[in-house]
């Protein structure tokens, strides 16, 4: 049996990249590069179209290892879209962490596998303490993502990260600054009850003599003000 499912996922595997080959188009791959996305290993296929063909794969987590192990930028991305979050493990959110290499790999992946599992909320301190750019970058978009995807009340916990996000204001790397940025927005955002220490915290920042705080905390500070918290 377990020699047919092999076989079957690494026709899919091979189905998969074919399409992905189709698809793509240099033209998207230059456009990729224009945003700061590594494109060295991309095919050029836009997310509606990996949205698509994940539809007809979901939770499949045995297809998710495979894809990612390929190491085509759209097939890691189809990876998270077609993973069952209930067989995920730390030993894999730290592997696949690793090899992050964009931004926006960083980002599907940690919203649209990561986020909703429990163990991302240990993941967070532990990723953020990592110097590598990617790895800091995904505690922060985790950060961003609980605040959307997880709809249980998880107020106490988000308020928790504040001083994590005060903390990692000054990282001066451009794909760092802007999940803090974000992160902390989405915070403020999430409802009236966060409202009130994000801003609070998003003016500190604003005021700090260090230069990328403060960027992160007057973006946060004219976000929040102009569009309040969600339901208000």
């Amino acid at each position: 049996m377990a020699e047919g499912r092999n076989a079957d996922v690494a026709g899919d595997v091979a189905a998969i990249l074919a399409r992905l080959a189709a698809l793509g188009s240099e033209v998207n791959r230059a456009g990729m590069a224009r945003f700061g996305i590594n494109a060295e290993r991309a095919y050029g296929v836009q997310i509606p179209h990996l949205k698509a063909i994940a539809k007809l794969h979901r939770r499949d987590h045995a297809l998710a290892l495979a894809l990612w192990e390929t190491g085509r930028h759209e097939a890691r991305i189809l990876a998270a879209l077609v993973d069952d979050v209930k067989a995920l493990t730390r030993t894999q959110m730290d592997a696949w962490t690793a090899e992050f290499d964009s931004w926006d790999t960083t980002d599907q992946v940690t919203a649209n596998l990561f986020a909703t599992s429990a163990l991302s909320v240990a993941a967070i301190a532990d990723y953020a303490a990592d110097e590598r750019e990617f790895v800091r970058r995904a505690a922060f978009s985790l950060i961003a993502a609980r605040t959307v995807r997880v709809k249980t009340d998880i107020d106490a916990e988000l308020i928790g990260w504040l001083p994590l996000i005060e903390a990692h204001a000054g990282d001066p790397r451009n794909f760092v600054k802007k999940a803090v940025n974000w992160a902390l927005r989405q915070i403020g955002k999430r409802n009236a009850r966060l409202y009130a220490p994000a801003l609070a915290l998003s003016e500190r920042l604003a005021a700090s003599p260090d230069r990328t705080a403060r960027w992160i905390g007057r973006d946060a500070v004219r976000e929040l003000v102009a569009k309040g918290p969600r339901g208000a």
